[in-house]
This record gives structure tokens, C-alpha cells and sequence, in this order.
């Protein structure tokens, strides 16, 4: 049986990696990088792999360069998935969404109490789940972004608040590229929210944070999907 293709390049973990340091926001353990002194906070949630993948904080480092404080929670609380050691269907089961999203909440309140004016949000796969839950929330987050998203219904797409970007992969057998068409179609129809639905040519599912550094095309396709995302920030959250 191959791999389901969300599962393919486990990153190599490492929780030193990164400019930032490790603080506690909203209860998490969080990567933290950028100016504590910025009022623009961006919350960026990981895939099933978690947040000390090195290639989610060059990506946190490289959005906290633009002027934004940055947080990568630990939404797994210390347990990633691990094919080695967890059952895949139990693992997901026991870190579901939905709990994703109420502790994201935490952690977005925790940055408003510390002063924070402002909050976009980008989640990557499971990550961008989370992130479609919390878009209902328009006091929550000013702004979103999802990358090569998880199995995102129309439903959910109809209850977003808030500007919403949805970077797709043009092979991606869990949000394949009609399934796009439908949330483009979802988003177009609710005028009141500012949206953008785009599909990469040539590119799989995780092509954004799992990406080969050696292979100069991959990285293109991902540092434009990460320049995307930094441009609807800029644009929705200043």
C-alpha cells in the first residue's frame, strides 16, 4: 500500500532550530521569532508533523523579517505524529481540529492581552483545518491563509469572516483541484469578504513546508506560495 500522499517526506525534527525561542503563549509551547514590540502577529499552525519542523520556522523567520511578531504553537503537546509509533486514524482522532481551533483561540487572546492589535492566521494541511475554524471567529483572526489544505467542506467555507487565501496543489489527492473550484465558487459568492483561491501547476500536497531545498523548482514553487501568503498579511494585516 503506498503512503497516503499527506504522509510522504517526514521532516527530520529539531527544536533548536530557527532564529526565534520558546515561549509559553496561551498555554502552548510556541516557536517564537520577530519583534516582541510589533502590535502584527501572525499564528502559523503546522501540518501532523508539528512545530519544530526547521523548514515551518525558516518560514516563521522569514514572515517575522517582514515587521510581524510570529507564533508556531505546539497544537500536538509534544506528541507530532509519529508512523513509527502511532496508529495514523487514532493519532488524528485524538488531535482533532476542533480541539486545534479552541486552542488557537487561547493562544490569539493571550497575544491581545499582551497588545497585539492584529492577528492573520496560516495553517498547513491538519493546520489549515484549524484555520478554517477559527476564520468563522471574525474577532479572532483579521486574515487568513491555507495551504494545501486538508479535506475543507463548502460548509465550512461558507462560514469564513474573514479575507481567506486557499494555496491548492495541482496533484493533491486530498484537495484535489475540483474540490478548489468548489470553495473558489463558495468564496466568489460572499461578497463581503475579500477572497483568493489559487492553484500551483506541478506540485503535491505539502509542497510548501515539506519541500527538497536541493531542488531548485521546488523551491521556487514553495517560496512563491510563502510570498503569497506574506502578501495577503501585508495586505490585511497592518
Amino acid at each position: 500500500m503506498s503512503r497516503p500522499q499527506c504522509l510522504k517526506n517526514p521532516p527530520t525534527l529539531n527544536s533548536a532550530s530557527g532564529a526565534g525561542d520558546l515561549q509559553d503563549i496561551g498555554g502552548l509551547n510556541s516557536y517564537v521569532t520577530g519583534s516582541v514590540d510589533s502590535k502584527l502577529a501572525i499564528l502559523l499552525i503546522s501540518d501532523v508533523f508539528g512545530y519544530e519542523a526547521p523548514l515551518l520556522r525558516k518560514i516563521a523567520d522569514k514572515v517575522a523579517a517582514a515587521g510581524y511578531l510570529v507564533v508556531v504553537p505546539d497544537f500536538f503537546y509534544g506528541e507530532p505524529l509519529d508512523r513509527e509509533k502511532h496508529n495514523v486514524q487514532t493519532w488524528l482522532k485524538d488531535h482533532g481540529a476542533d480541539k486545534g481551533c479552541e486552542d488557537a483561540k487561547a493562544v490569539v487572546e493571550s497575544l491581545k492581552s499582551k497588545g497585539v492589535s492584529s492577528i492573520g492566521a496560516a495553517g498547513f494541511c491538519w493546520g489549515g483545518m484549524v484555520v478554517s475554524k477559527l476564520a468563522k471567529h471574525e474577532n479572532s483572526i483579521g486574515a487568513a491563509v491555507i495551504l494545501h489544505p486538508g479535506p475543507i467542506t463548502v460548509d465550512e467555507i461558507n462560514e469564513v469572516k474573514v479575507p481567506t487565501a486557499i494555496l491548492a496543489a495541482e496533484h493533491d489527492h486530498i484537495f484535489p483541484p475540483d474540490q478548489a473550484k468548489q470553495l473558489t465558487d463558495a468564496l466568489s459568492a460572499k461578497s463581503e469578504i475579500e477572497s483568493c483561491v489559487k492553484i500551483f501547476p506541478g506540485v503535491e500536497h505539502g509542497w510548501t513546508v515539506r519541500y527538497n531545498v536541493e531542488d531548485e523548482s521546488a523551491v521556487k514553487a514553495a517560496e512563491e506560495a510563502h510570498s503569497d501568503m506574506l502578501n495577503w498579511f501585508t495586505k490585511f494585516i497592518n
